[in-house]
């Protein structure tokens, strides 16, 4: 299936795995890409040394192209950016909306620059600096997420701007896919629904919780950092809507000492990076430690294991997953499903008018999938 994502980015299907802390690392970015789908390796929680190697990783298992998540309020996002350029990686994404400057330096190596972005204004500031493409999350997707479902948001995004939109939050499937291009995306990106395969290195008891999970186990909380963060509902997580201040400062001190020396970071640069993440919220110190060593709470859960001690950020979509294929099943089950829909749709394609000159029921969704870069017409008066 050919869409504007596709083209831009060079991958056979317009799948998009999204770059999770702790999670997206060389071999479910490889097994992704090998697929046909965008693999986007996340760096944030990497050192620069570690990048590099990851980065070297996935080059040694295929030669798809694949990309690279960051975070650009990160002290050393521009070190990052020279790394991503100097091993020619094909696409740089952010978790936000990187500086023109950034975009500038991307775009001049020949780098795919696609922001993440959670409301329509922002969209439209990385387009009017050069963004290549951005991923519109909407309020069902995991992990720091806004208020607005992606049915309400996405159209809005693809009527603002003049550059492909990948539509994230709530995406499972090839239903899902086929939904989303009629909306007038180039593509769909998924995150626990790549968390939760073969490839993916989560241990297998937390695997097992989230396929637990129903759509209801999933929340919103602001606890961990101020910000609303979506989540399996834990003991952990109650335990932190309940924590006093004192208690969660602690909490929050030992946490961060923890991550610091993972990282390498020093406690100025902790705390830079947690005081970025404001974003103008009046964040408690124990909140603003929190903010920069959230990585901690996802490692604790997504690497060791321990999910009384972590946090597990999750779509809602976890509540409707019940197996683990591999990425290659995934991907092929999802194209497959996605030709059946519109096959299913046949009959609709009756009642088009003529003069569209649409030969089958996919070129429909193939002209959809180019429409953010043509305005709807006026309503009838």
């Amino acid at each position: 299936m050919e869409t504007a994502l596709t083209r831009l980015v060079g991958v056979r299907h317009p799948i998009v795995q999204t770059g999770m802390g702790w999670v997206a690392g060389p071999r479910l970015v490889a097994a992704t890409a090998n697929a046909g789908a965008l693999g986007v390796l996340a760096s944030a929680t990497m050192t620069l040394d570690h990048l590099r190697d990851a980065i070297r990783e996935v080059k040694s298992r295929t030669d798809a192209p694949f990309g690279v998540n960051l975070r650009a309020d990160a002290g050393d996002a521009g070190e990052r950016v020279r790394i991503i350029v100097d091993e020619g990686v094909r696409v740089a994404s952010f978790a936000l909306a990187p500086s023109r400057e950034l975009i500038a330096e991307l775009k001049e190596a020949g780098v795919v620059v696609v922001p993440s972005i959670g409301a329509r204004r922002h969209a439209e500031k990385v387009a009017a600096w050069g963004a290549d493409a951005v991923i519109v999350q909407g309020g069902e997707g995991g992990g720091h997420t806004g208020e607005v479902a992606t049915t309400v948001l996405l159209p809005q995004v693809v009527d603002a701007v003049d550059i492909p939109v990948v539509a994230a939050g709530g995406f499972h499937d090839g239903r899902g896919l086929v939904a989303a291009l009629a909306y007038g995306a180039a593509g769909i990106a998924m995150g626990t629904r790549f968390l939760l395969t073969s490839d993916s290195t989560v241990p297998a008891a937390v695997k097992a919780k989230y396929l637990a999970a129903t759509v209801r186990d999933v929340t919103v909380t602001t606890a961990v950092d101020g910000l609303p963060h979506r989540m399996l509902r834990t003991d952990f997580v109650d335990s932190l809507e309940k924590s006093g201040r004192t208690r969660a400062l602690a909490r929050a001190v030992r946490r961060a000492a923890g991550f610091r020396r993972i990282s390498g970071l020093s406690w100025s640069r902790m705390v830079r990076d947690g005081l970025a993440m404001k974003h103008g919220k009046d964040l408690t110190w124990s909140q603003v430690l929190l903010a920069a060593n959230t990585p901690m709470l996802l490692k604790s859960s997504m690497v060791d294991g321990r999910t009384d001690l972590g946090v597990m950020a999750s779509g809602q979509v976890a509540g409707v997953i019940d197996d683990l294929p591999s990425c290659a099943e995934l991907v092929e089950r999802v194209m497959a499903q996605a030709d059946e829909t519109l096959g299913a749709l046949g009959p609709v394609r009756r009642i088009m008018p003529e003069t569209r000159g649409l030969a089958r029921p996919s070129a429909a969704l193939s002209s959809v999938a180019d429409a953010p870069r043509r305005r709807p017409p006026p309503p009838c008066s």
